[in-house]
């Protein structure tokens, strides 16, 4: 870090920034990242300054931040403080051949990853998938939440509000809705707690994934219940029941976001060709595996969804904080009469978008475009194939522990030498 002196504002060598000056029993002076007000902000000119100035206090000098194909102009919320661009290296797996009811055919999955051995893994899942004719996607449920919590004198009047929020469910709608040309109110959940009531309300959101969108919806909601109902002490929009960027129970019971099962059954001889183990063997191994799960309390029995969510996610523009939900797995498997290995994993809580958000970013509309997955009526065919993707990762990496080559394929292709 370059010297200065406590106190003072610092200057840069090329440019001149504003400082803050706060008195509490004293004057401090605090550098300030520069910025201007409104789209000015949003220029090469306001990230090269930015740039300089966390050059000029560091004292280390950078150029690979500063490559990038498009227009600052685009990224008004998506980011702040613009100064550059995160690298991160992006391989394709595939085919992924898909028998969905939206995703069919094969694909070609953009991965985003600096994990060495990721992408082939994947794709050599893939390539047991399409020997074995593809994976079957069925979507189960599609709901995001946002979940007030309305404070009353005591539980009777508390449990009386449930009552209230019963009989007036259309009218609350409607208020939502207001809101919103493509989020529908579908239930309002109740979980009284003393003199509490948390809600949770479950909303279908189009193609985007709709956590802001739901927000909004929630608080007109809450600000016409709060008028109509004179008995409510206050409400906070986030009573965190809906459990927002946290793994839970209730979101795996429940579903937030997508539900979706991606399904397969491979056939006895090509388990043996892949793994070099009988498919007993391999049902074994899934019973053990879930006991471990249990052990931990893991929100997932399976063995890595999160690797090819989460790759999927940074290359397609989802936020990625949301892989603490998504991640959330339910696997079964079992030896089908005729002897071969049906695998299935269910995403309780998948949540996704192709509308919105991240999705409108230079690099990640291209890989979405890519997949034929960008912009309106598209979020259900990304689903399938965001669901598909992480069957092929278990499916390999199980082969690869039964088979015993995990250590030795991660020793070469995953050691940055």
């Amino acid at each position: 870090m370059t010297d200065k002196i406590p106190g003072t504002p610092y200057q840069s060598k090329r440019y001149s920034f504003r400082s803050e000056t706060t008195i509490t029993g004293g004057t401090t002076i605090r550098n300030s990242i520069p910025r201007e007000s409104g789209p000015a902000d949003y220029s090469r000119e306001m990230a090269e300054k930015r740039l300089a100035f966390v050059e000029d206090l560091s004292g280390v000098k950078t150029h690979h931040l500063r490559q990038y194909s498009f227009d600052p102009a685009m990224l008004p919320g998506n980011i702040e403080h613009f100064s550059g661009v995160a690298q991160i290296p992006i391989g394709f797996a595939g085919p992924l051949l898909m028998d969905g009811e939206h995703a069919k055919g094969e694909f070609f999955i953009p991965l985003a990853t600096s994990e060495g051995t990721l992408v082939a893994s994947y794709n050599r899942g893939m390539k047991v998938i399409y020997e074995s004719g593809g994976v079957k996607t069925t979507i189960q449920d599609d709901v995001m939440q946002r979940a007030p919590v309305f404070h009353f004198e005591d539980a009777r009047v508390c449990r009386d509000f449930g009552i209230w929020i019963k009989e007036h469910f259309l009218e609350i709608k409607a208020q939502a809705e207001t809101t919103t040309r493509s989020g529908k109110l579908r239930d309002i959940e109740q979980y009284p707690v003393g003199k509490l009531m948390f809600l949770r309300f479950n909303y279908t959101t189009g193609d985007a994934a709709g956590q802001n969108m739901v927000g909004k919806a929630t608080f007109v909601a809450c600000e016409w219940i709060r008028s109509k109902y004179p008995d409510i002490r206050r409400y906070v929009l986030s009573g965190n029941i809906d459990t927002d960027k946290k793994p839970s129970r209730i979101n795996m019971l429940r579903t937030r976001g997508k539900r979706v099962t991606a399904e397969v059954t491979i056939p006895a001889a090509l388990i043996q060709k892949i793994a070099g183990t009988p498919v007993d063997i391999l049902v074994q191994h899934r019973q053990v595996s879930s006991l471990g799960c249990f052990l931990a309390g893991s929100n997932n029995n399976g063995s890595h969804s999160a690797n090819g969510i989460t790759a999927l996610f940074i290359a397609t523009g989802q936020d990625v904080a949301n892989v603490s939900e998504s991640s959330a797995a339910l696997v079964y498997v079992e030896k089908t009469p005729t002897g071969d290995y049906y695998f299935s994993i269910t995403l309780p809580s998948l949540i996704v978008g192709t509308f919105g958000g991240g999705t409108g970013l230079a690099t990640q509309k291209e890989c979405l475009e890519l997949l034929g997955c960008h912009g309106a009526g598209k979020v259900q065919k990304f689903t399938e194939i965001v669901a598909g993707t992480v069957l092929c990762g278990e499916i390999s990496l199980a082969s690869a522990v039964m088979a015993g080559d995990w250590v030795t394929s991660h020793d070469k292709y995953g050691r940055n030498r």
